[in-house]
């Protein structure tokens, strides 16, 4: 496997087959080999997401009650492999090479070390990350946390944690007397989050899995599905092939939605055959969603005029309108107002392509959203959410089988990590159930959400910052500027299973603690331990370590939190963190008098096959908004960011994306298999118009600026550029490569999510390198 990032030796082909088929297989099996688990790796992958067996360690899409033969897919198979790698970092490892000899190691070479064995404490007079007893390390971190301001330490979360782990997390944070606990959500749907309350009622989508059996029409905005949720394209497949039409609205045309063979069907692996999963493809600018969606209900208002003029069935379901919604005639008024002109010119696409999309949701008796982080990472990402609920609301399509809207969200247990109170903002916590069940007075004081946790880290005033799981300095904005403040923290704490760049970018004093994954079998006092996690769908389901553990070194998560709590917090002895650690069912059970509404018969109902659902009031068109009303949400204007000039000359809209090989910050392979990128993440995919006006042909170098009224640099060199099917004035390239072009203060209005989709940027060619002779 190639780790050296050489864009001069990287080669661009565009790919021509289809997601799924051959291509998927031919990856499956080279991840396999690549990391020395072909025999054991083959086994595990047939427990993956099916009931009494794991949940998938990647994405959150939802789980089956009557699952594939194979219920995984290729990203899924990737994640699986690295955590069970034959691979290890070992003390002898660290032995070999400094910290700053790691530091120069990309991201791929970092992790493809493979999984980190000991507890590990950062000694200066080496430069060495030195094995340190658990207890020494559990000792040392506790009394260092007990000496300073709980407002001023950090305890992040990934989305991987259990249900049980995040809970425990929480509690921990919250005894200490803090509610600085970001999340993962903050980086991609803490718009979901903040837009959807404001709407329906609910801060999570409204479909389940069964709906898509139901509906007559499917809506994607800014999700690369083939890539980040391929489980879903099972489902998608089988609305076609019904005859469901499926619209489109992306920046990229993105393979997954285009054409789909499926792996699971001979008759597709031995012919030409294929599903094409998209019957209108609409390629708007970057940013361009919400334009789109209004100038989808001016057409609707438009038609439904009409139709009332002539005497014939309307087009909205005014019925559901007057029932159960407020502020229809504000939007209706504004959508009438704006200008077709606007509207093409902010969408990027002509009005005949956006009529088209509507008359096709206009026809079907039901329909489906969907949205990913194409949507939520923007400057204007809570109101493009509001006008796509909107478009919903138009034709009553929450709450009524086939119907809804559907968030699509990425890490495994990102979604559950909320629901059991990992959260900066104390409204959204039971603290009067946490006052009653544990004797103490939580915090009431809004802690920090990610942005707000860099900038005290920028300005010097944080003490510690606590990672459970992630990769925290490489995902969030502005690297250039956090990484020298990140540098003088007092203290980081890592809860890891390998070495990334969060690792060997590093406070004063630093610890890595290994933890089991979640794949590993989880052997307590109890016996043999389960955990659970909630799907993107809001149902909650049971996972169960099949592997033995890595390392005889290595700690579960909740064994981890419940160490350092007995350290951290000896004068409460309300929690019985032993106990919990012996048997994870009574920290469930806690969960439960926690949440009686949502996890009622928690350890009765976490084996139910395709998981438990939550409530959610919206799905029984219950709206639990002030006014109790579904709402209306009027647009103020489309300008993406009136801060930062995207559309000046020469300046372009830069959107940061995933490739093929990847989950979150964590690269599988330099390969970009759909895009036809092989060997290189340093690469812009532009426009050949774009390449024109710039000077530029097709394997040019160039840097990246950001264009920004601040005065700081934010610059990444040696970027090569590639002709490729992108509107004009967008630009495509790599998260996380890229995120030091992104301002901290660039951020969804709302929300405080980076706006890694809209970031503007000029192009500085580099000099022609000499050929030498």
């Amino acid at each position: 496997m190639k780790t050296k990032d050489t864009p001069e030796e990287a080669r661009f082909d565009e790919y021509n087959n289809a997601a799924g088929g051959w291509g998927s297989v031919k990856a499956l099996g080279s991840i396999l080999q690549q990391e020395h688990v072909i025999a054991s790796g083959t086994r595990v992958l047939m427990k993956q997401n099916k009931p009494e067996g794991f949940a998938c360690v990647s994405c959150s899409w939802a789980k089956p009650a009557d699952p594939h033969l194979f219920e995984f897919c290729e990203n899924g198979a990737k994640a699986t492999a690295w955590e069970i790698t034959g691979k290890r970092a070992t003390p002898e490892l660290f032995a070999r090479h400094t910290v700053t000899e790691m530091e120069r190691w990309n991201d791929l070479e970092l992790e493809s070390t493979g999984r980190v064995t000991e507890p590990m404490k950062y000694d200066p007079a080496s430069d060495r990350y030195l094995p340190v007893s658990w207890d020494e390390a559990f000792d040392d971190i506790a009394a260092r946390l007990r000496a300073m301001d709980p407002k001023k330490v950090v305890f992040y979360a990934s989305g991987r944690a259990s249900l049980e782990t995040s809970y425990m997390y929480q509690l921990m944070a919250r005894m200490y007397g803090t509610n600085n606990l970001p999340d993962s959500s903050n980086m991609c749907h803490e718009s979901t989050s903040v837009a959807l309350p404001q709407t329906i009622g609910v801060p999570v989508g409204t479909v389940r899995l069964e709906d898509f059996k139901h509906t007559g029409c499917i809506l994607f905005f800014g999700h690369n599905t083939g890539t980040n949720a391929p489980r879903m394209l099972h489902p998608l497949e089988e609305a076609r092939k019904r005859g469901v039409p499926v619209i489109t609205f992306n920046p990229l045309r993105e393979r997954g939605l285009q054409r789909f063979v499926n792996p699971q069907s001979p008759t597709e692996m031995i012919t030409p055959a294929h599903t094409e999963i998209s019957s209108q493809y609409v390629q708007i600018r970057i940013g361009g969603d919400a334009a789109a969606a209004v100038g989808m209900a001016k057409r609707i208002l438009e038609r439904d005029d009409l139709a009332q003029a002539e005497g014939r069935p309307r087009l909205l379901d005014q019925a559901f309108i007057d029932a159960h919604t407020s502020g229809m005639e504000a939007f209706a008024e504004v959508v009438r107002k704006t200008s077709w002109s606007e509207i093409e010119r902010h969408a990027g696409v002509a009005r005949t392509e956006l009529e088209q999309a509507a008359d096709t949701y206009a026809a079907a008796d039901s329909a489906m959203l969907m949205y990913g982080m194409g949507v939520t990472q923007h400057r204007e990402a809570v109101r493009t959410i509001h006008m796509l609920t909107n478009l919903l609301l138009l034709r009553g399509n929450i709450g009524k089988p086939g119907a809804g809207i559907c968030p699509i969200r990425g890490h495994s247990n990102v979604q559950g990590q909320r629901t059991v109170g990992i959260t900066e903002n104390p409204e959204m916590v039971p603290n009067d159930k946490l006052r009653a069940l544990y004797h103490f007075e939580p915090p009431m004081e809004k802690g920090l959400n990610t942005v707000e946790a860099c900038e005290k880290i920028r300005d010097g005033e944080l003490s510690a910052f606590f990672m459970l799981g992630g990769n925290f300095v490489r995902a969030i904005p502005d690297q250039g500027v956090m990484e020298p403040a990140w540098r003088k923290l007092p203290l980081t704490v890592q809860v890891v299973t390998h070495l990334n760049r969060s690792c060997v970018i590093h406070g004063k004093t630093a610890y890595l603690l290994p933890c089991l994954g979640r794949i590993e079998v989880d052997q307590q006092g109890g016996g043999e331990q389960s955990v659970s996690v909630e799907d993107s769908t809001g149902c909650m389901h049971g996972s169960r370590g099949r592997v033995k553990p890595a390392s005889p070194h290595l700690l579960s998560e909740p064994a981890i939190v419940a160490a350092l709590a007995k350290r951290l917090l000896p004068a409460h002895t309300q929690v019985d963190w032993d106990g919990w650690v012996a048997d994870y069912g009574r920290i469930r059970d806690a969960i439960e008098a926690t949440y009686p509404d949502i996890f009622h018969d928690f350890n009765a109902r976490m084996w139910t096959p395709g998981g438990f659902a939550r409530p959610l009031a919206a799905r029984e068109r219950q709206w639990k908004t002030p006014n109790g009303k579904a709402n209306f949400m009027v647009p103020d204007g489309f300008e993406p960011d009136p801060d930062m000039p995207a559309d000046a000359p020469g300046v372009l809209r830069l959107m940061t994306t995933r490739g093929d090989s990847q989950f979150n910050t964590t690269v599988y392979s330099l390969d970009d298999r759909f895009r036809g990128v092989w060997g290189t993440r340093r690469i812009l995919l532009m426009n050949r118009q774009d390449l024109r006006q710039q000077g530029l042909v097709p394997g040019d170098f160039v840097a990246a600026e950001t264009v920004s009224s601040d005065g700081v640099e934010r610059r990444v060199d040696h970027l090569r550029v590639e002709a490729f099917d992108i509107p004009a004035g967008c630009v495509m390239g790599y998260y996380p490569e890229l995120n030091r072009l992104i301002p901290l203060f660039h951020h969804a209005r709302g929300s405080k999510v980076p706006a890694a989709k809209s970031i503007p940027i000029r192009l500085i060619p580099e000099p022609a390198q000499p050929v030498l002779a």
